[in-house]
């Protein structure tokens, strides 16, 4: 094994370990949220893709984590921007940390990746650029890596709150 192999692979273990801790601090703090909030919920942590990704879940339903969710995710939102902030007070890193409550995340990315590929399809029969709703960034990136997996490009145009999706045809 060469120098830089090694000093690669100790850079991947801290990168890990870094992530790792992120993880830690976000669910001690979620889990102070949710005995606040008298809500039940389980938390499961993983690193995914360069980034500690966290998930609330209830073995008795998620109908009372509901209320952590919110209308079309905002209060899931908000909470991911709080944990990030806790993250960050400890570490003093900027966190790219997910968070995911009663599974939404998960099937708003299923729907998302449906949409992107329906999109692109769209815009290869048609010849023609495709425009979609204003969209999170969360859901743009997962409609730009559907658009990709495709085989077409895909572009953010408009200012937040209203930056939408556009598919472009090959």
């Amino acid at each position: 094994m060469t120098e830089g192999t090694t000093s690669a692979a100790a850079e991947g273990a801290d990168a890990l370990t870094r992530l790792e801790q992120e993880g830690e601090i976000a669910a001690d703090y979620l889990e102070g949220l949710l005995d606040i909030a008298d809500l039940d919920g389980d938390i499961d942590m993983d690193v995914e893709a360069d980034r500690a990704s966290v998930s609330i879940i209830s073995d008795t339903g998620s109908r009372d984590l509901q209320k952590l969710v919110g209308h079309d995710g905002e209060v899931l939102e908000a909470l991911q921007e709080l944990t990030r902030l806790a993250v960050h007070r400890e570490t003093g890193d900027r966190s790219r940390l997910m968070l995911d409550i009663a599974g939404y995340r998960a099937r708003k990315r299923a729907e998302l990746s449906e949409l992107g590929a329906k999109a692109a399809a769209e815009a290869k029969s048609s010849g023609e650029p495709v425009k979609l709703k204003p969209m999170t960034p969360f859901e743009r990136k997962v409609v730009h890596d559907a658009v990709k997996a495709a085989g077409l490009r895909s572009e953010s145009e408009g200012e937040e709150p209203q930056r939408f999706v556009v598919v472009l045809p090959a």
